[in-house]
């Protein structure tokens, strides 16, 4: 009988991590605005996420948060659990792991660091650190009252995809503000959120 050739199958994992360790410069919300000259010396605050994966019925999954429309600041905008560094963390991978507690309810003992990714500067004044991990197991996700409105998750395959990324834009400060997209069923994912895992997905066609 003829013999054939196995298809190699690699671990997902094992490629983002690869990906994550090779250089590659940060990203920011002035991406799609080559005009726009930041000044010198410009102070920003420094912040971690944490981008949580996991598998769930054989598929990669990134899990998301979705803000509450109460909030005073992005209301209703999809992010990754995470905020600014605190007095009490020793890292950004600290802050990224704290938060993700505090937000979702996910145990650090669960989270295997995989890599993290440039800093990404936002129009609000942040050098976030995109800090990716995965989740070793199922855990009960329990959203933070009065910040978080709900939790959901998105396969990975799909935000890895660049063809599922476009730019659109609205005025904003009194100029056209682009930025980017990659929406998901119901969840429109956008701004600093998406322009993050926009550079994850580039590292790892590199």
């Amino acid at each position: 009988m003829p013999l054939t050739r196995t298809a190699q199958v690699t671990d997902p994992i094992d490629d983002i991590r690869q990906a994550l360790a090779q250089p590659g410069r940060g990203s920011s919300d002035f991406d799609l605005h080559p005009d726009i000259t930041l000044p010198e010396g410009r102070k920003l605050r420094p912040a971690g996420v944490l981008v949580p994966l996991m598998w769930d019925q054989g598929i990669l999954q990134l899990i998301l948060t979705k803000r509450s429309s109460a909030l005073k600041h992005h209301p209703g905008q999809i992010a990754f659990p995470g905020g600014k560094v605190d007095s009490v963390d020793t890292d950004v991978v600290a802050t990224a792991l704290r938060e993700a507690q505090e937000e979702v309810g996910l145990p650090p003992g669960l989270v295997e660091i995989i890599g993290q990714l440039p800093q990404h500067e936002t129009v609000t004044g942040f050098s976030v650190t995109p800090v990716v991990g995965f989740i070793s197991q199922p855990f009960d996700a329990i959203a933070e009252v009065g910040e978080v409105e709900e939790i959901f998750s998105v396969p990975f395959h799909h935000v890895s995809n660049l063809a599922k990324y476009s730019q659109q834009g609205r005025i904003w400060q009194g100029r056209m503000r682009m930025y980017e997209t990659v929406p998901f069923g119901p969840y429109y994912i956008w701004g600093a959120t998406a322009r993050m895992l926009r550079a994850l997905a580039e590292r790892l066609l590199q």
